[in-house]
């Protein structure tokens, strides 16, 4: 159920907090890129065990965003983080804080499959083997596909190449990677934007599922994928958050005009 209070914001709109405990806080984050700033003074509180959609044109800042909370975008030449993102009551940039080990508790799914170049068993296993997984590992692999909603399409060719598997399959291969490592939270770069609508929806059904183990964030495009499957919408403008609250409210009664105006399909 979708709990918080609504509260009036400095400028007379409406502004929701969610009921804790949350996964994620982001208090205050900008992110620029050079002399360019791509996210601007963004606070958002994330609940645990829920699926949060974050939604608004090309260019908002809704990818940025999410790379930026397990810290992806230390891979980008010139980002600059400020701010905080607090993930089990500590401030993930911190200078103590350790970004690999951040990653194995918040995974990330890409818009585009990209399962590795090997078996789909060793797909599975490659992570939780480097980080020195002492379990079985058979019941790793098959718990995986499972969650994944996998494992009857795949569990007589385990051997065989994850590439050989279709799109929709790759992608469910790649979630199942992601849960092998055991997270708090996976993060979800647009990931139904190359698949077919058969697959899209194979891959909603599996993210109502997940969110009873895993907390979600994704990006999408698609206003109906937003509506259909999260719990509450973050709407992104020009790299600010404009409004954010249970998906429902969002969509139907939005507080905010550029909210509407996005939502209704006047532009984006």
């Amino acid at each position: 159920m979708v709990t918080g209070n609504t509260n009036m914001s400095g400028n007379g709109q409406r502004s929701f907090d969610p009921s804790p405990p949350y996964a994620l806080e982001a208090r205050d984050v900008n992110v620029s890129y050079g002399t360019s700033r791509a996210v601007l003074d963004v606070n958002l509180k994330i609940p645990e065990h829920t699926i949060v959609a974050l939604i608004g044109p090309s260019g908002c800042g809704k990818s940025t965003l999410l790379r930026s909370f397990n810290r992806m975008n230390d891979f980008v030449r010139g980002a600059k983080v400020t701010g905080e993102i607090l993930f089990r009551d500590s401030n993930i940039y911190d200078k103590a804080a350790d970004p690999v080990l951040l990653r194995r508790q918040i995974g990330m799914v890409f818009q585009k499959p990209n399962p590795f170049p090997t078996s789909i068993r060793k797909n599975i296993t490659w992570g939780p083997k480097i980080n020195g997984y002492q379990g079985d590992y058979a019941a790793l692999v098959e718990t995986s596909l499972r969650r994944a909603a996998l494992w009857d399409e795949v569990s007589g060719k385990l051997d065989e190449s994850g590439l050989a598997l279709s799109g929709g399959q790759q992608q469910r291969l790649c979630i199942a990677r992601a849960i092998a490592m055991d997270p708090d939270v996976i993060l979800m770069d647009e990931p139904c934007s190359a698949l077919d609508p058969s697959s899209t929806l194979k891959i909603e059904n599996l993210l109502l599922e997940l969110k009873e183990r895993f907390t979600i964030v994704i990006v999408t495009h698609n206003m109906q994928q937003a509506r259909r499957v999260s719990d509450y919408t973050a709407f992104m403008y020009q790299g600010e958050l404009v409004e954010f609250g249970p998906t429902d409210g969002v969509f139907e009664t939005p507080q905010q005009e550029l909210t509407r105006d996005y939502v209704s399909g006047r532009f984006g």
